[in-house]
């Protein structure tokens, strides 16, 4: 388990990549918020980076869906993360799903520098696909670590994000309005009733 203390001072410091997945609705963000706050209070010099498409609820901070903030500056690229970490000891990286593949050699460059990366993001899009750089970053990781969700029709551990909306976006950003969390068995039933009054409806 990674304590702040293993970035302390430059002999000790040891790069290393944090991956934090999940559906949407499972503590991804909270869980990334909690990690970089907890590296402040260890007086870690830390920056968080978040994609500029991103602008649910702030254009410029990160804020979980149980409103805790953390300042953060939104990025066109994931080349431009290394041009902007400077004298960092711990980068934060929310949604990364969103970000271009080139993510994963950005966090390895910043893990071979010395810096702990940690990076949130859907493990999956509403279809049950593995979503973006996601995979090849928990291949690379030195620890990932799996949040669940609620499913919201029979209570248990939630597996993926169900779309409520009628698109085929894979990028939607969207809220409880446009995302609901199912468990597997919960999801594949709504899969099908959806075939059904499709079926109906032609």
């Amino acid at each position: 388990m990674f304590s702040e203390r293993d970035t302390k001072g430059p002999s000790l410091r040891k790069g290393s990549i944090e991956v934090v997945c999940g559906s949407m609705f499972s503590g991804k963000t909270e869980e990334l918020i909690r990690r970089m706050k907890r590296a402040k209070f260890a007086k870690l010099r830390v920056e968080i980076y978040k994609p500029a498409i991103d602008v649910r609820y702030s254009e410029e901070d990160v804020v979980s869906h149980d409103r805790n903030v953390i300042q953060s500056t939104p990025v066109d690229s994931s080349q431009n993360i290394l041009l902007m970490v400077d004298d960092i000891d711990v980068v934060g990286i929310d949604e990364a799903q969103f970000f271009d593949m080139g993510i994963v050699d950005v966090c390895k460059q910043l893990a071979e520098r010395g810096i702990r990366v940690i990076c949130a993001g859907l493990d999956m899009d509403f279809r049950g696909v593995p979503f973006g750089p996601m995979p090849a970053l928990m291949a690379i990781a030195d620890d990932v670590y799996k949040t669940h969700a609620i499913c919201v029709q029979c209570g248990d551990l939630a597996y993926v994000s169900h779309r409520l909306v009628a698109s085929e976006k894979r990028v939607l950003l969207g809220e409880t309005d446009s995302y609901e969390p199912l468990c597997r068995v919960c999801y594949n039933k709504a899969l099908l009733n959806e075939e059904v009054k499709g079926e109906t409806n032609s």
